[in-house]
């Protein structure tokens, strides 16, 4: 498996943020976001138990697959494998691809328009079941975040999260911030979720 980083930290975002977690990052994505702030071309390669015995010399079982994409690497024997060393597993998804059965917890994040990207997630995750979470990226360009809701079939509906996207530039994060706190006021389903671990100054 192409293994992009292993490292320990908290989780910055969403439903779980300040949960103490082993984070495991694959390389490669199927998309090109031009937002995308994580450099997960290059990699290490790590088999399933070099990768389960490596996050169990840490306390935590609580595990966080990401990328990238982890849906392009992750396999049904991992997931078994690290249910049995007692972990408790986190996948974050940009929902295109479908995901092994028993994940404890998927957080899906979209990206790029709905309508171009409607085709792939009628074969991926948020075509043929709901998220725990729904954490989309708020441009703050007048786009409207329901829109995602009606890309997938969400069952008693996942836990719905926008935050604001980080463009590298201070002054327009800043307008984006507070246009999606005016969202969120306005839509108040949607909760706010921020990238705490970059304030920290953590992974």
């Amino acid at each position: 498996m192409k293994v992009n980083e292993t490292f320990l930290s908290l989780q910055g975002e969403g439903y779980f943020t300040g949960t103490p977690a082993f984070f495991l990052r694959f390389s490669g994505c199927n998309l090109q976001c031009p937002f995308c702030d994580t450099r997960h071309q290059s990699f290490a390669e790590m088999n399933e138990e070099e990768i389960v015995c490596e996050a169990s010399r840490h306390e935590p079982r609580h595990i966080v697959i990401t990328g990238g994409e982890p849906a392009l690497q992750l396999t049904q024997s991992l997931v078994d494998k690290l249910h049995e060393a007692g972990f408790f597993i986190q996948v974050e998804t940009n929902g295109t691809l479908p995901l092994p059965e028993g994940i404890d917890w998927v957080t899906c994040s979209p990206k790029g328009a709905p309508q171009t990207l409607q085709p792939p997630l009628e074969g991926g995750l948020m075509g043929r079941e709901y998220p725990h979470e729904l954490k989309v990226l708020y441009m703050g360009d007048g786009s409207d975040p329901e829109v995602y809701l009606l890309c997938g079939r969400y069952g008693g509906g996942p836990a719905l999260y926008l935050q604001p996207l980080d463009t590298g530039n201070e002054e327009r994060n800043r307008a984006i911030l507070h246009e999606t706190i005016a969202y969120i006021l306005k839509h108040p389903k949607w909760s706010l979720s921020l990238q705490t671990h970059k304030f920290l100054g953590i992974k």
